[in-house]
């Protein structure tokens, strides 16, 4: 029986921040991998969704210059080169950003199928394994929803449509959240007919949300606001009917409906780790699960499923099983969908501020109002703020604009460290950036009135 101070279980963005929290403590740690090393964010997620997404936004951009003047085109993609490149990429992030990780922090990695035998004891294929403490960091899998008809199909996921290696002439994409979303857009970006069926940006502020259905409208996204009822094969692929008993085709479907907790096989009912209703592994606020010596961190509790947080958890989760408590501090926590133009946001909705007592107001900022904007000739898109009336501090950001991601790390600042919009309309902003856009949604809480250019 082997014994470490410290067993994690996973080898994605939550388990490597854990693992390293253990080694910086100068204690014993080994991570099991029963698939690929790094987890889902570099092996079917972040790395190579946002990769794809680059290089189809690269040949739409050739294709639609809002330029007079300056004629482009496009070819047809080259979908082998292009898987080819992608994998490159996370062949190399796998050995830079976790194989020499690992060695430089001087932790082991074994691989196997990890399962609990009892509130204690963990087994690795044929081995027998102890700790004084457990991290599970397994992340989380594609949901498949139970409608009728989907057993008789063989559909894609957001991880196996990136691995394609010709494209569909057409393909139906299920489900209007962040991965469908990005799906949907890549895929028509590189010249496949995409129909969405769900509602778009759920969670999004409407302004927000509004801009995409109009982009995805101008670049020939056919979309269907309902929920998916049926599917079934045709000759031609797939038949989607939707609740309202809508009907759309295309060749192949894309399921993209939402996450499940992965942890199918390992034992958490014998190790007395309690679940929610949904499948995730329930914690508390310091990442502890029902058994006192298992910590749980990243998308597999449940956390917000971007890997900054499943870092973050990872750490708090790791130096909690160490026997130093402490919290995740969620305070502007900012997301991004990188969509064109990107759908970004840090803190609060307004509908949200309202529901915590707040006493909430809104100013929405258009495009045709930001400078950078009407420089690039592209005006589709808002900036949200959300404030408190009563202490004039920033709630929440909310962005639908080219490089929206890029505004968020100021927002969150600004939220955490509780700046007033004053504080905003005050503040030094560079000429013709986006940047900038924050500075002048927060001077609209001063005065609707046009303003110059820099006044």
């Amino acid at each position: 029986m082997v014994q470490y101070d410290l067993i994690v279980i996973g080898t994605g963005g939550a388990a490597m921040a854990a693992g390293i929290e253990a080694r910086s403590r100068g204690k014993s740690v080994l991570l099991v991998e029963h698939g690929p090393l790094g987890g889902t964010c570099l092996n079917v997620g972040c790395i190579p969704s946002k990769s794809l997404l680059a290089a189809a936004g690269r040949r739409h951009r050739a294709l639609t210059s809002p330029f007079q003047g300056v004629p482009t085109s496009a070819d047809a993609p080259e979908v082998g080169e292009l898987m080819n490149q992608k994998q490159g990429l996370v062949e190399h992030l796998r050995q830079a950003k976790y194989v020499d990780v690992a060695e430089a922090h001087e932790f082991a990695i074994t691989y196997g199928h990890a399962r609990f035998l009892d509130e204690h004891t963990l087994q690795v294929e044929d081995q027998m394994l102890r700790a004084a403490s457990y991290v599970i960091a397994t992340g989380a899998a594609p949901l498949i929803p139970d409608l009728t008809g989907m057993s008789e199909i063989e559909y894609l996921t957001s991880s196996t449509a990136m691995e394609q290696q010709d494209l569909p002439v057409s393909m139906v994409v299920l489900g209007g959240g962040y991965v469908g979303l990005e799906q949907a857009q890549l895929w028509a970006q590189l010249g496949v007919d995409v129909t969405l069926v769900g509602r778009i940006a759920p969670y999004a502020e409407p302004e927000v949300a509004d801009v995409l259905r109009s982009v995805f409208a101008q670049d020939g996204i056919t979309v269907v606001e309902e929920h998916g009822r049926e599917v079934e094969p045709t000759a031609e692929g797939v038949k989607v009917t939707t609740v309202s008993g809508a009907q759309v085709q295309g060749q192949r479907l894309l399921v993209a409906t939402g996450r499940y907790a992965n942890t199918t096989g390992l034992g958490l009912e014998a190790a007395g780790i309690g679940t929610d209703a949904r499948g995730f592994i329930v914690v508390d606020e310091n990442q502890r699960t029902t058994n006192q010596r298992v910590f749980a961190a990243g998308d597999v509790c449940g956390a917000p499923q971007y890997i900054y947080v499943a870092a973050q958890t990872g750490r708090v989760a790791a130096s909690g099983a160490l026997g130093e408590l402490s919290t995740v501090d969620y305070r502007g926590l900012p997301g991004v969908t990188f969509t064109t133009p990107q759908l970004a946001s840090a803190g609060l909705t307004e509908a949200r501020a309202l529901e915590l007592g707040h006493h909430a107001e809104s100013r929405v900022l258009s495009a045709q109002d930001i400078p950078r904007a009407l420089v690039n000739q592209d005006t589709r898109g808002v900036l949200k703020l959300v404030i408190d009336t009563q202490t004039r501090k920033i709630l929440g950001v909310h962005a639908a604009l080219d490089g929206a991601g890029e505004l968020m790390l100021a927002a969150t600042y600004a939220i955490k460290f509780g700046l007033t919009v004053d504080d905003l309309t005050d503040t030094w902003a560079p000429y013709l950036t986006m940047s900038e856009a924050l500075r002048i949604a927060a001077g609209l809480f001063r005065s609707t009135m046009p303003t110059s250019c820099c006044a």
